[in-house]
């Protein structure tokens, strides 16, 4: 598919990563903003996701985009933090993706303003900061493509996808006095091999999220990183998809929603925040706003 923004298929994560959350601040100056901002995203150095306020504001819709939901009866907490517009900059150098943070600053004012940015890493070959390798599992080659692009649909929305975003925060203190039995059991994984234990728990992590265990399967591209700031770390948990729905089914069993057990991965983390966006496509290497286009 080569209308998409391509990182969202590129393996592995870059060396480094910065998340960058914009707030709508005056939607009369919008449309320049977007105009602004086109020249900057090559889908590779810098994927953008629009949130569904900014399209509101733009006067058009997406079809299947919607707001990051409450997942009513959530035995856990699963915030809603939903921006109207996301950039994922990557690359190797930090200086350089603060630089170009900046830019992107000026591009967009003063129709949207910086809410936050959350600086993120590659940690040995694409681990969590547990150690246990992250991503398992995903689609590759055509399944990715089935699993995380809209391949059917209006010009404009051919060769989008819809990303998550959550940011986790680890207890790693907690974590880390855990014997390593008990920590493979959270997990459903040895952290030695990354081999999938015979006798998990129901609570252990593989078994919430298996994708071929659902009907219909469940299947999304991750795309996570580490993130660290001060004191604090965790993960960024970032995912694409043909449609969010993969993720809601996910994440209402890790919730407890559907059978009363509670991913044991809230024993030692939590989401602090969640947000749903729409990812345009490419056309001829540019980015491809003509679905949210007006007059």
């Amino acid at each position: 598919m080569n209308r998409c923004q391509p990182a969202i298929l590129e393996a592995p994560v870059p060396l480094q990563a910065r998340h960058l959350f914009f707030s709508l601040r005056s939607p009369d100056e919008l449309r320049g903003a977007l105009d602004r901002l086109v020249p900057w995203v090559d889908g590779r150095a810098v994927v953008v996701g629009l949130g569904q306020s900014l399209v509101t504001a733009m006067g058009c819709c997406v079809s299947g985009l919607r707001e990051f939901p409450a997942f009513e009866g959530s035995l856990v907490e699963v915030p809603v933090t939903q921006f109207a517009l996301w950039c994922w900059l990557r690359g190797s150098d930090r200086g350089e993706l603060l630089h170009l943070s900046r830019r992107l600053e000026v591009a967009l004012s003063p129709a949207l303003s910086l809410d936050h940015a959350v600086e993120a890493f590659r940690h040995q070959a694409g681990h969590d900061l547990t150690g246990y390798e992250d991503g398992t599992e995903n689609p590759l080659g055509e399944a990715a493509v089935k699993a995380a692009i809209v391949v059917d649909g209006e010009d404009g929305e051919l060769g989008g996808s819809f990303a998550v975003i959550q940011r986790w925060v680890h207890d790693l203190d907690y974590f880390e006095s855990l014997p390593g039995s008990e920590q493979d059991d959270i997990f459903g994984r040895r952290k030695s091999d990354n081999e999938e234990l015979d006798e998990a728990p129901e609570s252990a992590h593989v078994k919430r999220t298996a994708q071929e265990s659902f009907a219909p399967e469940a299947f999304m591209v991750r795309r996570s990183m580490p993130w660290v700031e001060g004191a604090r770390a965790g993960l960024m948990f970032l995912c694409f998809g043909r449609s969010f729905d993969a993720f809601e089914v996910q994440m209402r069993r890790m919730a407890g929603v559907d059978d009363g057990i509670v991913d044991a991965l809230y024993r030692f983390s939590r989401p602090v925040s969640g947000g749903y966006y729409w990812c345009p496509p490419l056309r001829e290497g540019v980015l491809d706003l003509s679905g949210v286009r007006v007059g």
